[in-house]
């Protein structure tokens, strides 16, 4: 894979126009449905230097100390969290994640007593042709939650992922990710991990993982079932404030969304895509009185 050749000081937007050369993922360019509903918050926390490395061990904890790049490690069977090596332009993504606090990414935190359905995502960034870029995916319409709409790879826990409170959704991340996309995680690097969401229309505990792809396999849907398409969005494309809205729900709920690649992308998905463009200071103004209704069956 081709690394970014240009630096960035922490807060500056990525050089999304660069050029590179095509990954070989396998990228579907299908319409796209949604569904779903997502609030967000703004307040601001502590800016602290991230360090090289931190310890994961569950909610509010980003990193476990390991050496390497893979998403596995071939010699414990652990899972490796790092920041070595990572391109230059991913830097205000590491420094956001060390630094968010929960409430600056979601109003919905997980509830006190334990409730909900704990399960993962998988935010993948790459780089394509037009430099970096997002992995996303449209869930089938046959599903039981958020049917029809895009989103970050990812799902429940199974109990071979392990501990909840700590691998736990770093494997389910990467399982996820490998079922719904065809993904190989030995070419993903993990560097991050953000604090527990909830998603109170479907009741999962979420926890969403960072990850670089290091070196890109073909993607596609592997299960009709459970995906409709895969596809990449570049970050120029999610920064460019054309593309962007505000989705107004019946109910009154509103939040950020994004229109691209042929998808409106809203809900859990696009609140954390807009807080982590917003805390990495990638994101550029844009109206937010560009509004886009959407169905009651959302």
């Amino acid at each position: 894979m081709t690394h970014a050749s240009n630096t960035h000081s922490r807060h500056e937007e990525p050089d999304t126009h660069r050029t590179q050369n095509e990954t070989g993922k396998h990228v579907t360019q299908n319409e796209s449905g949604t569904h779903g509903t997502q609030n967000e918050s703004g307040t601001h926390g502590a800016q602290n230097e991230p360090g090289s490395h931190r310890t994961y061990g569950g909610p509010g904890a980003h990193h476990r100390t390991h050496e390497g790049h893979e998403g596995h490690d071939s010699h414990n069977g652990r899972v490796v969290v790092t920041k070595d090596g990572l391109p230059a332009w991913l830097d205000p993504v590491v420094h956001a994640v060390e630094t968010v606090e929960p409430l600056q990414l979601s109003r919905f935190l997980p509830p006190e007593n334990g409730a909900g359905r704990q399960s993962a995502v998988l935010i993948l960034f790459g780089e394509g042709a037009r430099g970096p870029e997002l992995l996303l995916m449209e869930r089938a319409s046959s599903l039981r939650s958020h049917a029809g709409q895009p989103s970050f790879p990812g799902g429940a826990l199974d109990p071979q992922d392990g501990d909840p409170k700590a691998d736990g959704p770093l494997r389910a991340a990467l399982r996820e990710a490998e079922e719904e996309t065809g993904l190989d995680p030995s070419g993903v690097q993990l560097f991050g991990v953000l604090p527990k969401l909830y998603i109170p229309v479907s009741g999962f505990v979420v926890t969403p993982v960072l990850g670089w792809w290091r070196e890109p396999t073909p993607v596609g849907v592997v299960d009709p079932a459970e995906t409709a398409r895969v596809f990449t969005v570049p970050v120029a494309d999610l920064t460019n404030p054309a593309h962007r809205a505000t989705t107004v729900h019946p109910s009154g709920h509103r939040g950020p969304a994004f229109l691209v690649e042929s998808a409106l992308v809203w809900g859990f998905t696009a609140g954390i895509i807009d807080r982590l463009l917003h805390y990495a200071g990638w994101e550029l103004p844009w109206d937010r009185e560009n509004q886009v209704p959407l169905d009651s069956r959302a």
